[in-house]
């Protein structure tokens, strides 16, 4: 059962209550790997919850970089929230039509941009659908609203802080990906990178955070998790994954159990596989 936090996770039944809420505003953040063959914003189109805005993981980044889906710079963020209706004031509740699996990236953006009051909606469409919940298929009507950010540099990081942080063992840096990719016996979906994890990292597939019915796992199971892989959770912590999507579920769950020192690495895989000066581990550590 969902202890339902705006900040973090909030359940459906928490969802539908505040429905009508003036100043609440929820995002479907629906993504997919390459090569999934679906296409969210046609998904979007067809059936999303009252009111949903779409949000476009690959359009609110930064278009510049080379990597996929990287922090967009502020300005950019912030016009793109305007144009979709949502700031200052606003309650905001995040979901994607895969139980869990984008919404948490979007949910960490939000933090990063020093928005506090935003929550993931846990178990995300298909737990609302499931329940017989409405939908709709029209998209809501939009009225602009300023959005005030404040950027929490310390919430992300990138390849140099990670690499000093892998040598040092000062930090936990924790995959979020399957364990068949952690230990280099999977390809990556992406092409051209290497196979293998950062050396010293601890590998926490996102999933094993999660109830069958895609919703977050009780606090105490998702500790119990993290020891589990091997965790020291004294220490400051950086996730990473493939490509800086599913890492932000390890930066939800941490935040649920009440860990605060943790951060991204916002090019993940997608950076530290291409790049052969960099080294590579295989195998289980």
């Amino acid at each position: 059962m969902t202890q339902d936090d705006p900040k973090t996770l909030v359940s459906t039944d928490w969802l539908a209550a505040h429905l009508k809420d003036p100043d609440l505003r929820i995002l479907d953040a629906s993504w997919f790997l390459p090569g999934s063959d679906r296409d969210p914003k046609a998904e979007y189109a067809a059936a999303h919850i009252p009111g949903a805005r779409y949000f476009d993981i690959d359009d609110v980044s930064d278009n510049r970089s080379e990597l996929p889906h990287m922090v967009p710079p502020v300005e950019k963020f912030m016009s793109r929230l305007r144009a979709m209706g949502v700031g200052d004031g606003h309650q905001v509740v995040v979901y994607d039509s895969q139980g869990l699996f984008s919404a948490a990236r979007v949910w960490w953006l939000f933090k990063l941009m020093g928005q506090t009051d935003i929550a993931v909606l846990d178990g995300g469409l298909p737990k609302w659908q499931a329940e017989g919940r409405e939908t709709e298929d029209m998209p809501p009507v939009i009225r602009d609203r300023h959005m005030t950010v404040r950027r929490q540099n310390q919430l992300v990081k990138d390849v140099t802080q990670v690499s000093a942080a892998a040598k040092l063992q000062d930090t936990e840096i924790l995959d979020a990906r399957a364990a068949i990719r952690f230990r280099g016996e999977a390809p990556e979906p992406r092409p051209g990178l290497r196979a293998g994890h950062i050396p010293g990292s601890k590998n926490v597939p996102y999933t094993t955070l999660l109830n069958d019915d895609g919703t977050m796992k009780a606090p105490d199971e998702l500790r119990a998790v993290f020891e589990a892989a091997g965790v020291d959770l004294g220490k400051p912590a950086i996730t990473s994954c493939g490509s800086g999507v599913t890492a932000a579920i390890l930066n939800l769950a941490l935040t649920v159990i009440g860990k605060d020192d943790h951060s991204l690495y916002d090019g993940s895989w997608s950076e530290w596989g291409q790049f052969p000066t960099l080294p590579v581990a295989t195998g289980e550590h």
